[in-house]
């Protein structure tokens, strides 16, 4: 599974996900659209938005989410395998 974190420094909604996937053991990639305006771009591509955070999870898009909004995704994505 690729998962790709759309943040911004200091969104305490963006470090409350990336904790949770820390914890279950899930790696992740971060992409910091403060740092890197192009990664600001893909985001609102992907999303039409650029909220903090907006999850790219194999292809399917989770925009200005929370932990638990990722944690029922996640689960529902294990049971359909």
């Amino acid at each position: 599974m690729r998962i790709i974190i759309y943040t911004k420094t200091g969104c305490p909604w963006a470090r409350e996900v990336m904790d949770f996937l820390t914890k279950r053991g899930i790696v992740f990639e971060e992409r910091n659209m403060l740092e890197h305006p192009e990664y600001q771009k893909e985001a609102l591509d992907k999303s039409g938005q650029w909220k903090s955070p907006t999850l790219d999870i194999d292809g399917h898009i989770l925009p200005d989410s929370d932990a638990a909004q990722v944690e029922e995704y996640l689960d529902k994505k294990v049971e359909k395998n």
